[in-house]
């Protein structure tokens, strides 16, 4: 079972995140499903992933999202990613910059029955406040 969440959790990754695809999130999560760590305002549920995916996409213009590191045991996954882009727009009451941003996440995700029920994160926002790496 192991092995069928990773591809679960790497095709989120893929498909909503770097593709932009919301309706996968339906696919993807159980009715029901909990975020533990939803961004702030952020809707309960399902619905609450697209909003908070939906306002990502408008504030960066060429998201890419890496999966640095995943590990799957029994009904859980843990993955710890590199999200990049230029953001372009307002986000979270931060103003545009017109810069790459990289930020870092941190997520483990419980699986029943195919879909996501549950996740737990940590999203490392300072990428939005300062340069990335190296910049200056």
């Amino acid at each position: 079972m192991s092995e069928e969440n990773r591809a679960l959790m790497r095709r989120f990754y893929e498909e909503v995140m770097n593709e932009g695809n919301l309706a996968a999130i339906d696919e993807l999560c159980a009715p029901g499903f909990i975020d533990h760590s939803p961004s702030p305002g952020q809707a309960p549920g399902a619905e609450g992933l697209k909003q908070a995916f939906a306002a990502m996409g408008s504030a960066f213009r060429d998201i890419r999202v890496t999966v640095d590191h995943m590990v799957a045991e029994g009904d859980t996954v843990a993955a710890h990613i590199t999200f990049r882009g230029t953001q372009t727009r307002e986000l979270m009451g931060i103003p545009p910059s017109g810069r790459e941003a990289v930020l870092r996440v941190s997520d483990i995700v419980r699986f029943a029955g195919g879909k996501a029920v549950e996740r737990w994160g940590v999203e490392d926002m300072s990428g939005l406040l300062a340069p990335p790496p190296g910049a200056r």
